[in-house]
């Protein structure tokens, strides 16, 4: 069987960890390869690469670093179907899906090209007679990312591009669970003309994942994943003097106000609900119906519900299997509950009719209508197929409920009320928001991250942020002494 190496210094790198894990095909339910797990020595390792390598491409030309970026886009370009069929061979998500992902993680590489200007400092000339003041913006040296399993292309792509533009040097430990698309990029980016060492991966479980987060060589920790794990991530880099960027998990509400085309509304739910197999974390999960719209609107997305078709993401279908069996069960166990917690499952995902093996990880896209708040069914981020309605009686009720909840990632309003709108936007306590638009992720030259339990840390993933958390500043004050220098004064330095 196939075995997923780390990748080191440009070449495949097998370190001294004897411990794998299988790699599922999830839509055939079968070890399809395995992964290496890296030990801390295997961190150090890869660290050690990074570190070899960082003086070398921290001082080559913006010119040069640009030129590398511009190539590894154009071969990333033309070779997105290829990654495209890795992603739906190890994750499960159609094809069509796998593409999308690609293109939005293009947009930030791309981005990335332009860092000649997002790397200029400022300029004050004669702060004082003579004394001019600039800034500039240094890289941070060894940078290490952790990506989850959902999108194991465009979430490297939020990291490694901006960091490596800015002059860093990186270790990437993807999922373990769909991990040859990293070590596929990494190899695209050395035909690109990026030297040995400049991008590292690293398998692996928690024992890499703490490894990196106590090494002293590593100075920031970049992180996508579910709460629990980026609030322990944020914690503990943190505690280590790391500068850390935690984004955690999302619950993410859709009002409705009765003035909205349900049309429109019923396919944004749809989309936003069970596109990925409902695992995005910037999924609809809660559908909030104001009165009296609910009725029409649970039916209008019930019966576009059953024109889905469920099965392998390498034929022609609209969703794919859930990642793992594990996964799979779990979530459909979210369905029981709702029933013991006095909600009505409208449209039930298990034991469906599928378009592939009969082993595969499926679970259908399931509707629950009037989800009590109480229910883990609201509470819990479900990340699968599960579409839950809570009815509420006005647009403030809805609000109330939305700014009640632990997560602010994503939200979205459907109204043709610009003045609802606008109010929402400004009321709401949510970092990323659509109006008419499910999947508020904002493109590459803005940034993304939500607000409370969603984001640890102070800055954002790509965009502007980007840039700022993968360099620090400095600050020059100087002066020119010229014939008319005074000589020696030893008070306080005035502004003058």
């Amino acid at each position: 069987m196939d075995i997923v190496d780390h990748w080191l210094s440009g070449a495949p790198f097998e370190g001294e960890s004897t411990r794998t894990a299988p790699v599922y095909d999830p839509a055939l339910g079968l070890v399809a390869r395995e992964v290496r797990l890296a030990s801390a020595v295997d961190v150090d390792a890869a660290v050690a690469a990074a570190s070899a390598a960082f003086p070398g491409w921290a001082e080559t030309s913006l010119a040069k670093r640009q030129s590398v970026i511009f190539a590894f886009r154009e071969l990333l370009n033309a070779r997105k179907q290829e990654l495209a069929e890795i992603l739906t061979a190890e994750h499960g998500k159609v094809l069509s899906d796998a593409l999308g992902e690609i293109a939005r993680g293009l947009e930030v590489v791309e981005f990335a090209t332009g860092m000649p200007h997002l790397l200029k400092g400022e300029y004050s000339e004669n702060v004082s007679t003579g004394v001019d003041v600039y800034s500039t913006r240094e890289p941070l040296g060894v940078v290490g990312i952790i990506s989850p399993f959902n999108f194991p292309a465009m979430v490297p792509l939020w990291f490694f591009p901006i960091a490596i533009a800015a002059g860093n040097t990186v270790v990437l430990k993807p999922s373990e669970k769909d991990p040859s698309a990293s070590v596929w990029m990494a190899r695209l980016f050395q035909e690109a003309g990026l030297p040995d060492g400049v991008l590292n991966v690293v398998h692996g479980d928690k024992v890499a994942v703490d490894a990196l987060l106590a090494h002293p060589r590593v100075a920031s920790i970049s992180f996508v994943g579910s709460t629990p794990i980026a609030r322990y991530i944020y914690e503990t880099g943190s505690a280590a003097g790391k500068r850390v960027q935690a984004l955690g998990g999302a619950k993410n509400h859709m009002l409705v106000l009765p003035d909205a085309d349900l049309d429109l509304a019923a396919d944004a739910a749809v989309n936003a609900g069970f596109g990925s197999a409902g695992e995005r974390c910037m999924a609809i999960s809660v559908l909030v119906a104001v009165e009296p719209v609910a009725d029409e609107l649970v039916a209008r997305i019930a019966s576009r519900m059953s024109g889905l078709t469920v099965g392998d993401g390498r034929r022609s279908c609209d969703m794919g299997p859930l990642i793992t069996r594990e996964h799979r069960d779990k979530v459909a166990g979210y369905i029981d509950l709702a029933t013991e917690d006095g909600a009505t499952v409208v449209v039930d995902g298990r034991g469906i009719e599928v378009d592939g093996a009969s082993d595969g990880f499926w679970l259908g896209p399931t509707l629950i209508d009037a989800v009590p708040t109480l229910s883990r069914v609201y509470t819990d981020e479900i990340f699968g197929p599960v579409l839950s309605v809570v009815r509420v009686a006005s647009y403030e009720e809805g609000v109330e409920l939305i700014n009640a909840g632990a997560y602010g990632n994503g939200t979205a309003i459907f109204t043709n009320d610009g003045g609802a709108a606008r109010r929402f936007q400004r009321e709401v306590q949510v970092g990323m928001i659509g109006i008419n638009v499910p999947i508020p992720v904002p493109v590459a030259y803005y940034s993304f991250g939500g607000w409370k339990d969603s984001l640890f840390g102070d800055t954002k993933a790509y965009g502007p942020d980007g840039f700022h958390f993968f360099t620090r500043q400095k600050a020059i004050t100087r002066r020119w002494l010229d014939p008319s220098h005074a000589g020696l004064n030893l008070g306080f330095p005035e502004n003058r």
